[in-house]
């Protein structure tokens, strides 16, 4: 191999031909019947989603401007929200705890690249949001990113590791700056640890 011929493996697709099928037809319904349903008809868009595969529930809201990767790789709970114009490229499972909002232009990015491999390989890699958080306009979350219950992403921030429960966090890379001003008790969660 050289520099002007890559190699087999990095012009090969690392999906099925199957998921690329699904992909495409999905493209299709998602360009036909989703993306300019009127924005109310979230029952409409959900049925939709779960046609492919999606594990959602009844009250979760997708806008018709949301971009979904895969549907049967999204799992959202009662009143879980995406926002218009986020993208949520769940190559693996991305997770959306209930009464979660994931805000306008936000990026859930589930899949990278080994770029310490000469056929840049895409490794997928599942984001978990728990439940009360809020991801705020423009923010990016990467790969393998799990965010606990009731945290608060400031807009246009970058979150590359773990952030813990109940944190307003902030930047690029995203960190606590305090405490959220609510708690689980303020939504009737139990907080001991035994869940007793």
């Amino acid at each position: 191999m050289t520099l002007e011929t890559p190699s087999h493996a990095m012009l090969t697709s690392p999906h099925s031909l199957r998921s690329k099928l699904v992909r495409v037809v999905w493209g299709v319904v998602y360009v036909l019947l989703f993306r300019y349903s009127p924005r109310p008809m979230h029952a409409w868009r959900n049925i939709l989603l779960r046609l492919f595969g999606a594990r959602i529930h009844r009250t979760s809201r997708v806008y018709p401007r949301a971009k979904v990767w895969l549907p049967s790789n999204l799992i959202m709970g009662p009143y879980a929200c995406l926002g218009n114009d986020c993208e949520c490229y769940n190559v693996t499972t991305i997770t959306i705890g209930e009464w979660t909002t994931v805000s306008q232009y936000a990026y859930l990015c589930g899949a990278t690249h080994d770029h310490e491999q000469i056929e840049f390989p895409l490794i997928p890699k599942p984001i978990t949001l728990g439940r009360r958080v809020w991801i705020a306009a423009d923010a990016f979350v990467a790969p393998g990113v799990t965010i606990g219950d009731g945290t608060v992403v400031g807009a246009r921030s970058s979150v590359f590791k773990d952030l813990p429960a109940w944190q307003i966090c902030m930047g690029s890379p995203a960190k606590p700056l305090k405490p959220r001003g609510l708690g689980p008790s303020d939504f009737g969660y139990d907080e001991s640890p035994d869940g007793d």
